[in-house]
């Protein structure tokens, strides 16, 4: 049959459409019902408890590597910081004093990490990271009670809290270390332990819980009055020690001879080890005060490294200017000061203004060591005052100017940190910081000497002295000379 136009394509789509139709019901019979209908378009399938248990291992297990990490890191943080005083700073005190001093001043080091570890496990831990006042803290972990694997989540979440205890405990120890730089080749043994027990217990543990503890005055996470900037011991650590060391010059007088006598250092290979070793140590002291294994840790870590580099430099040139040459002993003496002015602000300024406040600290604390000691006439032996007291001063106050959000968000995202940052007004807590500091270190420290003074004394005899503490203090030499 012949078909054509409109009319054929019509009777096309008719037959078509029977077709269609017919089978339907065909599909109807093939199709299975579906058990229910779910009417709830809002509905989720249940998720397996398998498969909820597999998550919460999964999680589980991830927090676990993070602990591990993070707690790896932060023992290794501890040993460094513990090299610093022995044999760091050990070394390089023994190497500045005279040969019949080197074993005194190497025993004050040694004596200190004994004798504060003791005191730390009893009182000094829990004075410094329990409770949670302005001043002080309290007695709860006296004993270390409650310090074992459980982190405390105000400090440190991620690792135990004896790790944390132990870490805090080698900044307690390096502290006072410090200090017998100024005291060095005039102060007697049972004077210097006496003292800088009691100096643990009136300066240094109020200023760390201030600083570092909760509730403390100047802390600047954890609800302090005047949020005061410092990663890892500006003003707790160099201010105080610095500080302290020289009232205690001033106080001591001057060494039997000085400065009509020359009294140069007796060893500067060991004196140059020893600042070898307290370079490598800082790494712990600053980017372990991350208290993880974190990119803050990175962070610190370079800021520590480029500022002692740019301070040995900034006190080798100031030097050579003057002198025509530059010396070894002002190179390392250059690069502990950058390591010192760097520490508060490690873990909140980058790179460049790391190198700032190296360069700064370096040409600073040449100045002080080199020419306000000279108008003054006080005799700082191994210029504890200069490069502590002056450049842990320095650092605080720079890291109010250099402190920046991207690095260390410490007071929230998007909240400006220093000066540069849009800050300005973090300078004035950091002049805060600076000037309690100061004012703890120059108050308790002489009321301390005026205590020990009348208990044991302070000041060996002048024919002591002149002998030498090794063979007064100690019975002891340092070198065998014989043939």
């Amino acid at each position: 049959m012949k078909c054509m136009g409109r009319k054929c394509s019509f009777n096309l789509v008719l037959v078509l459409g029977a077709m269609l139709l017919a089978t339907i019901p065909l599909l109807a019979q093939q199709t299975p019902a579906p058990a229910s209908v779910t009417t709830s378009s809002s509905a989720t399938p249940e998720i397996p408890k398998a498969v909820n248990d597999k998550l919460a291992q999964l999680d589980k297990d991830v927090k676990a590597a993070q602990s591990a990490g993070d707690n790896a890191w932060m023992l290794v943080s501890a040993a460094l910081v513990l090299m610093m005083t022995g044999p760091g700073l050990a070394l390089f005190y023994g190497g500045l004093v005279r040969r019949k001093n080197t074993l005194a001043i190497m025993m004050q080091s040694f004596a200190l990490m004994s004798l504060i570890t003791v005191m730390w496990a009893l009182v000094g831990y829990s004075l410094c990271f329990g409770g949670n006042g302005p001043f002080i803290g309290g007695f709860e972990h006296a004993f270390l009670r409650g310090v074992g694997a459980e982190p405390n989540p105000d400090y440190a979440g991620t690792i135990p809290q004896a790790t944390f205890m132990v870490y805090q405990l080698m900044f307690a120890i390096i502290t006072p270390a410090l200090i017998t730089g100024a005291t060095a080749e005039r102060m007697k043994f049972s004077g210097t332990v006496l003292f800088l027990a009691l100096w643990f217990l009136v300066v240094y543990a109020p200023l760390a819980h201030m600083v570092w503890g909760k509730g403390g005055l100047l802390n600047a996470s954890l609800g302090g009055r005047f949020p005061t900037l410092d990663f890892a011991g500006g003003t707790v650590v160099h201010i105080s020690s610095g500080v302290s060391a020289l009232v205690c010059a001033l106080y001591l007088g001057k060494r039997t001879g000085y400065p009509k006598q020359p009294m140069p250092p007796h060893s500067l290979v060991l004196s140059f080890i020893g600042a070898c070793l307290l370079w490598v140590g800082w790494f712990g002291f600053n980017a372990g005060s991350a208290l993880s294994a974190s990119s803050l840790a990175t962070s610190a870590f370079v800021a520590t490294h480029f500022a002692a580099a740019a301070a040995a430099l900034g006190w080798s040139a100031a030097e050579w200017l003057k002198n025509g040459r530059a010396s070894a002993l002002g190179a390392i003496s250059g690069a502990v000061a950058g390591l010192v002015a760097i520490t508060p602000a490690a873990g909140f300024v980058g790179p460049m203004p790391a190198l700032a406040i190296g360069l700064i600290a370096g040409v600073v604390c040449y100045l002080m060591v080199t020419k306000v000691k000279a108008i003054f006439g006080y005799d700082d032996a191994l210029d504890a005052f200069g490069v502590h007291g002056a450049g842990g001063t320095i650092g605080a106050l720079l890291t109010g100017v250099f402190a920046q959000q991207v690095i260390n968000p410490i007071f929230g995202a998007g909240k400006a940190v220093g000066g540069l940052d849009g800050n300005w007004g973090q300078l004035g807590n950091q002049l805060v910081g600076v000037l309690i500091a100061w004012g703890f270190a120059l108050v308790g420290t002489m009321v301390l000497l005026k205590i020990v003074d009348l208990i044991t004394g302070v000041r060996v005899t002048e024919e002591q002295e002149v002998q030498g503490l090794d063979v007064t203090q100690h019975g002891e030499e340092a070198y065998n000379l014989e043939a």
